[in-house]
């Protein structure tokens, strides 16, 4: 496998770098700032408060609607694209136009990884891809070192409450869990976010919920039958950073390992 990454990076190299980019999802625009590209964007898609370097940038849209002729009239020679970030109708429009894209969609942290080195070669960054891939794949190790167990902690991940939805086994942040000696109770679902039912939480019996509110994670105290509750185990996202795929969330992992596992 690390045959194939190596001769992606030498096929794109610095020659063939991209001049003008747009970025189709907040984690792709996180990677390009991280990597010291921020000067090649010319448009972003909209998502949350934007990195201070590209603050002024032009949109192109948001989240699940792009505007298509403002992306044009930017002449991007690269799009990153986040497939789940516009509709099945304009990514076909997209894909028709022949701009050249990275499709980027990473279901593991090592995945997220190689993708560092993959987008910095595509932007004349191949060492400062390598240097953030080295130094993510490093943190991560020590990490699985440290929160390794015999028996993973059963974990149910809340993503909303109304009606309740959850992350699946595909999910980098089911794969986030299991760094931390951790399992999804959903691994199974394939669905990115599936929708789940309170009984199949009951019939599950995680031992830790992690929640995105305090109202939600209070609301569980109404079930003392369920092991996270008796044993006192109802936690709360440490760090939306958790959320987006980028350089930064090696340390939202670390965050979420001091809680779910704080005798490690």
């Amino acid at each position: 496998m690390r045959w194939i990454l190596g001769w992606f990076l030498l096929a794109f190299g610095a020659a063939d770098a991209a001049e003008r980019v747009i970025s189709l999802a907040p984690s792709l625009t996180e990677i390009v700032v991280e990597l010291g590209a921020a000067d090649l964007l010319v448009g972003v898609l909209e998502g949350g408060e934007r990195p201070e370097q590209v603050a002024g940038l032009p949109s192109v849209g948001r989240y699940g609607q792009l505007e298509m002729e403002r992306l044009l009239s930017l002449s991007p020679d690269l799009l990153l694209l986040w497939p789940g970030s516009i509709g099945i109708a304009q990514r076909d429009q997209l894909q028709r136009l022949n701009i050249p894209t990275f499709t980027a969609e990473p279901h593991t942290l090592d995945q997220l990884a190689d993708q560092f080195e993959q987008i910095g070669a595509r932007l004349g960054r191949a060492e400062s891809g390598k240097r953030m891939a080295s130094q993510f794949r490093q943190r991560l190790s020590a990490l699985r070192q440290r929160y390794r167990r015999e028996m993973p902690l059963r974990v149910f991940y809340q993503v909303w409450d109304q009606p309740l939805y959850t992350v699946g086994g595909g999910q980098i942040i089911s794969d986030a869990l299991s760094v931390c000696g951790a399992q999804n109770v959903f691994a199974d679902l394939p669905q990115p976010a599936p929708q789940v039912s309170l009984e199949s939480v009951l019939q599950r019996n995680p031992q830790v919920i992690v929640a995105g509110s305090p109202s939600q994670r209070d609301a569980w105290k109404a079930w003392p039958q369920l092991a996270a509750v008796s044993h006192q185990r109802l936690l709360l996202v440490p760090d939306k950073g958790l959320e987006r795929p980028s350089g930064q969330m090696i340390e939202a992992v670390a965050k979420l390992c001091a809680v779910v596992a704080p005798e490690r």
